[in-house]
């Protein structure tokens, strides 16, 4: 029987625990998530009749494994698609139409969370939240986990990181085992770059005629990075009601980040009203915001160190793998990791 830890509770998790419960019998699988919430980035909140997905704002169809996965295995109630497009704009805010594109782009009613949670729901893993895991150890042949109020976990004759690259190599760098073996792999991990990205969701009780979904800033000249329509999700926002998802630049991002919120969002709001030339958006009836300091990896990284760690029992997982700031990047590598956890064990 194999016992396995798993740090985090993002899409990549998610899929791992969803193809190991699949394909190990009589394994154990224990969940350790930080926040109260699952699927990492791809992050969902819901008020006043309102659902919204504030991180990822959709998965598209660029693997056909995930596609597969989405459309075949797991149920489609509830997936629903996005058919607005998506229109560019440049640093001087001169908005274009973008190019056409066949790929489909996907969520849930209930919002991308749903990813996540049909996965788990699908396996027998115990997954906890609010458990913050802080430390790594490698005893006898066997790992555990330590959260930061002192409680251990374990042992584990398996485990996967999930956290953003930077989390993981700041939990790898804890880790008393093979120092050689354990530097390189901070090396590797910790050399990942990450783009930070702060988000401001404005809600309006009115409704905009406007023939795309979301815009793109293509130059990275602008303070505004991304924004998106909610309401052209289905059943995520009410007739006659608009919800604008803004991710700033991240070099606005990095300078606002510890900014208070109320003055992060005014301003904000104040630069996409001028962008879209409706001054009513500087007054949104309310507003949420969300601060992602390791948002979007710009690199993967290095495999060597990754496979190495891997005859330890020891996996790292992510869309950071690849270098590719996707939720279909994300489940691609946790697909990929249950597989080669379980060719190994059926060795």
């Amino acid at each position: 029987m194999k016992r396995i830890g798993v740090v985090g509770a993002g899409a990549a998790a998610a899929a791992a625990t969803y193809v190991l419960s699949e394909t190990l019998e009589e394994a154990t699988i224990t969940v350790l998530e930080k926040s109260g919430g699952l699927c990492g980035r791809a992050a969902t909140r819901r008020r006043d009749g309102v659902v919204y997905d504030y991180g990822a704002n959709y998965v598209k169809s660029a693997d056909e494994r995930v596609t597969e996965l989405l459309t075949g295995t797991l149920e489609t109630d509830g997936l629903v698609e996005i058919d607005e497009p998506i229109w560019t704009f440049d640093r001087d805010g001169e908005i274009s139409p973008g190019r056409e594109s066949d790929e489909h782009r996907w969520t849930y009613r209930q919002g991308l969370t749903q990813i996540a949670k049909r996965l788990f729901d699908r396996t027998d893993a115990d997954v906890y939240r609010r458990i913050r895991v802080e430390r790594l150890r490698r005893d006898d042949g066997v790992w555990r986990l330590e959260d930061d109020s002192g409680e251990a976990w374990g042992p584990f004759d398996i485990v996967l990181l999930n956290p953003p690259a930077p989390q993981t190599a700041a939990l790898l760098r804890t880790a008393e085992w093979a120092a050689e073996l354990r530097e390189t792999l901070v090396d590797a991990v910790d050399a990942v770059p990450y783009r930070t990205i702060w988000t401001g969701v404005f809600h309006y009780p009115f409704e905009r005629d406007v023939p795309y979904y979301a815009l793109i800033n293509t130059d990275e000249g602008h303070e505004i990075g991304w924004i998106a329509r909610e309401e052209c999700k289905p059943g995520h926002v009410p007739d006659g009601e608009s919800v604008l998802v803004v991710q700033a630049s991240p070099e606005w991002s990095t300078e606002h980040y510890d900014a208070a919120p109320e003055e992060a969002l005014s301003e904000l709001a104040a630069i996409t009203a001028e962008l879209l030339e409706d001054d009513r958006l500087t007054d949104p009836d309310w507003t949420d915001h969300q601060g992602w300091r390791y948002a979007l990896a710009d690199d993967g990284a290095a495999s060597g160190p990754l496979r190495s760690a891997e005859s330890e029992g020891l996996y790292c997982l992510g869309d950071w793998i690849a270098g590719e700031a996707r939720v279909h990047a994300a489940l691609r590598s946790g697909l990929e990791v249950g597989e080669r956890i379980a060719l190994e064990s059926a060795r």
